[in-house]
This record gives structure tokens, C-alpha cells and sequence, in this order.
């Protein structure tokens, strides 16, 4: 049974022998940093459910359209990193570097757009001390976007390591654990674009 599966695999394809992709630490850090993200959810819920009227009406001074221009952006980003990891395991890294690039740039797109957007809301006199929601609404999307920051970090040396060739099945794990990671970053985002942009 095993012997066809591999017959049935694409030439050169690199298999995962793990039942996980990536390394157990990665997951670790995951499961921790979204019990964390989970706390704070039901933190800014509860003090919500206080004051829903002056929640909503806070809510409303958002932009939802740069918001979910935000979620395409990570969402789209989470695609070219997925179809890198699997152009890396085919083991043609001069189209996964590429791919991995692009991921870089949407991460970029969204940190643009989330400055021009906290700039316009500052500007307008809404600030940390403004309002709960504000407070919530500039810590949680700042923790996140710290986030994004690390996470394109891991983009930009997994693309140069691509671009360098790199793809023996060690290097699976690394490209696999980076990839999780910026997965993360966009689960984190779908949870808290409907949180603070769309809930009511």
C-alpha cells in the first residue's frame, strides 16, 4: 500500500513522515499564543455585553471596507504561502520563493493599510483613551500587528532560502512551521476583523 502511494507521488516530490506538518514547538507556541488571543476575546465580549449601545455606536466610526480589505490581503497572502510549501515539497523552490514574495507583500499591504487607518482615527480624536472600544480595538489589532511584523520576517527568510534552493526534507519542516505561523496571523485577523468591524 505504501510502495503505490509513493509510486503515485509526482517525481521528485518530498513526503511529510510526520502525522503534523512542522515542528511540535511551532504548534506549542500556536496553541499558547491563541489561548492568549481566545483570553482576550472573551475579555473585550464581556465588557461589551456592559455597554453594547455605546459599544455599537463606537463601532460605527470603523471603517469596514478598509477592514475587509484587510482580511482579502492575509487571505490571499495565506494562498501563495500554502501553494509555496507545496511548489517547495515538488521541489521547485524558482516558483515558491515567488510565491513567498508576494505572501511578503500582501503582509506588507496590510500594515499600510492598518497605518493609514489608525492615522485617520488618531487624527480624528479617537485614541486609547477615547473610549473602551478604541482601547480594546488599538491594543488587540497592535498585538496582532506585531504579529504580522514577525511574521513577515519569517517570510523574507523563507523566501530567500527558497531562492537559494533549499528544499531537502529537513528544510520541509522549517518551510512547513514558517507556514503555519503566517496561518495564524490570518486565522487571528478573520477572528478580530468580525469582532470589532461587523458584531452587533
Amino acid at each position: 500500500m505504501v510502495a503505490a502511494q509513493h509510486a503515485m507521488e509526482p517525481e521528485g516530490y518530498i513526503e511529510n513522515e510526520r502525522c503534523l506538518p512542522g515542528e511540535v514547538g511551532v504548534w506549542v507556541f500556536i496553541f499558547g499564543d491563541m489561548m492568549v488571543f481566545g483570553i482576550f476575546f472573551m475579555v473585550f465580549l464581556f465588557y461589551r455585553n456592559l455597554d453594547i449601545e455605546s459599544f455599537n455606536a463606537a463601532q460605527t466610526l470603523l471603517n469596514q471596507n478598509l477592514g475587509a480589505i484587510n482580511t482579502i490581503l492575509l487571505l490571499t497572502s495565506s494562498w501563495f504561502v500554502a501553494t509555496a510549501v507545496h511548489f517547495v515539497r515538488k521541489q521547485r523552490t524558482d516558483l515558491a520563493w515567488k510565491l513567498f514574495l508576494f505572501a511578503f507583500s500582501c503582509g506588507f499591504g496590510f500594515g499600510a493599510v492598518k497605518y493609514f487607518e489608525w492615522s485617520a482615527k488618531i487624527s480624528e480624536g479617537y485614541t486609547l483613551t477615547s473610549h473602551d472600544f478604541f482601547m480594546y480595538y488599538y491594543i488587540f489589532t497592535g498585538i496582532h500587528m506585531l504579529h504580522v511584523i514577525i511574521g513577515m520576517g519569517v517570510l523574507a527568510f523563507l523566501m530567500l532560502k527558497a531562492r537559494k534552493g533549499q528544499c531537502d526534507r529537513d528544510d520541509i519542516a522549517t518551510y512547513e512551521s514558517g507556514g503555519i505561523f503566517w496561518h495564524m496571523v490570518d486565522l487571528l485577523w478573520i477572528v478580530l476583523f468580525p469582532l470589532f468591524y461587523l458584531v452587533r
